[in-house]
């Protein structure tokens, strides 16, 4: 059975900011000739690994609100060089819109059950005409 884990994307303001991040880090991974992967390193290290790496994804809650997810493709322990075990949840770079679902604070990740998770935005979806800003007011209103 898969399972996802939900996490908020701290410092991004918007989907289209979070998309700015990952595409500068996908062109300094590119001209390093490292592999097009997004990493993100966590302290804890999720039990369940055999569960998300059954298709699961890391939903982002950006401003309160779930928007958009990565498929998980691996899960690393890695150590640090102060010598701590660390995670890196390595990630597709490619971001998938979903539909809002408004998100309380909460701090690190939490597994996220299939059958609670939003779906995706399919292509053509009517807010994908909407100008950024007007989205990002409808998302923070949990109406997008």
């Amino acid at each position: 059975m898969t399972i996802h884990l939900i996490k908020l994307c701290v410092g991004a303001e918007s989907v289209e900011s979070l998309q700015s991040w990952i595409d500068e880090k996908q062109a300094w991974r590119a001209r390093e000739g490292m592999a097009a992967e997004q990493v993100h390193t966590t302290r804890m290290r999720p039990k369940r690994q055999a569960e998300i790496l059954q298709g699961g994804s890391l939903y982002w809650v950006i401003k309160g609100v779930v928007q958009a997810r990565q498929a998980i493709t691996d899960l690393r322990e890695v150590t640090g060089s102060d010598g701590i075990r660390r995670c890196e949840i390595v990630m597709s770079p490619e971001l998938i819109r979903t539909q809002a679902q408004p998100r309380r604070a909460f701090q690190g990740w939490r597994y996220l059950k299939a059958e609670d998770a939003p779906q995706d935005l399919v292509g053509g979806d009517w807010s994908d005409d909407l100008p950024p800003a007007f989205r990002q007011e409808l998302a923070d209103l949990g109406l997008l």
